[in-house]
């Protein structure tokens, strides 16, 4: 029954590439226009077929990690290409019952109290330290690098990622800077070093707590750099600037408010903040049952109108919105490709299960932002809207990534 079931699934879901399935009742389902791509499939374990019809993004990331689905060539990049191409082209309808069902326990999955959230945070970012030095750039930047242009490395990009935030926030010596979700340092060093501003670094991971003090130390910026472990709700004072880089994602809806009226209440009269996000330019949605399950607990990734409904309410200025299209999408192909370089050294950290379990969401994560209407937001807020100059063209100055790596030094320095 199941596997008849899943036979009419696909026959109104795949109508480009061809997708042969070798199911283990003996049958063999056949779908697609014959193009490419072309993925051949064998299914062993006996109730995939209950498992796809029921819940499919579920069963095709839990049958890969365990490897009950085994893709011919291993062409994973083939097989969810081929997936996500035909599932945005579908029948509005196809899937209907289940996203209902997703959605019903949205609120629910995305209810991120404080000692929820740190939970949370510990189950992705309290890995060990060297499964990210494997394919992260030297600075550990763990968010959408940005590629002004196309032939940048993934060291370029993250470099031109960072100083493209600080000309947005005109930052100048001595500003206060508080970091929501300061990761391993990264920002912070930079803002402190290149710019000559105070930063405080707030992070729930005590992992990336540790290595962003240490870093704090070995570089001297002490005195002008503090990474906290604590909730960025419990943080008090006013900044001149407040900057946060790919946490939004993790608030979860029903703290918005919260988030949002916390950068109101702490950002000083004349300030800037900036809000990094990976979004959607699509209606809400809700966040793939497996990436919740396996990756990130609690995470969402938010429409715009939902994001700004809230920053309405909250009297900030929205000064600047800027969409990153396909620089995510580059991001996590660089982060794919220096991860298999080093797969052997994550199977010794973890197992062969892991490495097929990470493989699995850093390839469907970028082809989602290939495919499947996701994007990054960079959200510029203020009290006033005289806070920021009436054009971009302050962003583009001095261009490039070795001009910026030239000149700003020599501001902090005469700072000093």
């Amino acid at each position: 029954m199941w596997t008849g079931l899943l036979d009419r699934m696909l026959s109104g879901l795949v109508r480009k590439g061809s997708l042969v399935l070798h199911m283990p009742d003996g049958k063999t389902l056949r779908h697609g226009d014959g193009g490419l791509p072309s993925v051949t499939v064998k299914v062993t374990d006996p109730d995939m077929a209950r498992k796809m019809v029921m819940n499919p993004d579920m069963a095709l990331g839990e049958g890969y990690t365990d490897g009950t689905i085994q893709i011919e060539n291993d062409d994973l990049y083939g097989l969810l290409t081929l997936a996500l191409q035909n599932i945005q082209d579908a029948p509005k309808n196809w899937r209907n019952w289940t996203m209902r069902l997703q959605s019903m326990k949205r609120m629910l999955d995305q209810f991120n109290p404080t000692g929820r959230s740190k939970r949370n945070v510990a189950h992705h970012y309290d890995l060990s330290g060297k499964l990210y030095d494997l394919f992260l750039d030297s600075d550990r930047q763990y968010s959408c690098a940005y590629f002004r242009e196309p032939t940048y490395s993934l060291e370029e990009a993250q470099e031109a990622k960072k100083h493209h935030i600080a000309k947005k926030l005109l930052i100048e010596p001595g500003m206060t800077v508080l970091d929501i979700g300061c990761g391993w340092g990264g920002l912070g060093l930079t803002l402190a070093r290149d710019y000559g501003a105070k930063v405080l670094g707030v992070t729930l991971s005590e992992e990336q707590h540790k290595i962003a003090v240490q870093r704090a130390k070995e570089a001297g910026l002490e005195d002008r750099l503090e990474f906290r472990l604590c909730d960025y709700r419990n943080v008090q004072g006013k900044f001149d600037r407040i900057v946060s880089v790919g946490m939004f994602e993790h608030v979860g809806v029903p703290q918005y408010r919260t988030y949002f009226r916390t950068i109101y209440d702490r950002l000083a009269p004349d300030g800037v903040a900036l809000v990094h996000t990976i979004g959607r330019p699509s209606p809400p949605g809700t966040t793939s049952p497996w990436i919740l399950k396996y990756i990130f607990p609690g995470g969402y990734c938010p429409a715009l109108s939902e994001t700004m409904a809230t920053v309405e309410k909250e009297q900030l200025y929205t000064t600047d919105v800027e969409v990153w299209r396909l620089h995510y999408a580059e991001t996590l192909r660089h982060w794919h490709d220096r991860f298999m370089a080093r797969v052997d050294e994550a199977k010794e950290l973890y197992d062969e299960r892991f490495c097929r379990m990470w493989r699995f969401y850093l390839v469907a994560c970028e082809l989602t932002f290939r495919y499947n209407d996701q994007c990054v937001f960079q959200i510029q807020l203020a009290h006033k809207q005289e806070a920021v100059p009436l054009t971009r063209d302050y962003l583009y100055k001095d261009d490039g990534p070795a001009n910026d790596m030239v000149e700003v030094p020599q501001r902090a320095e005469a700072a000093e």
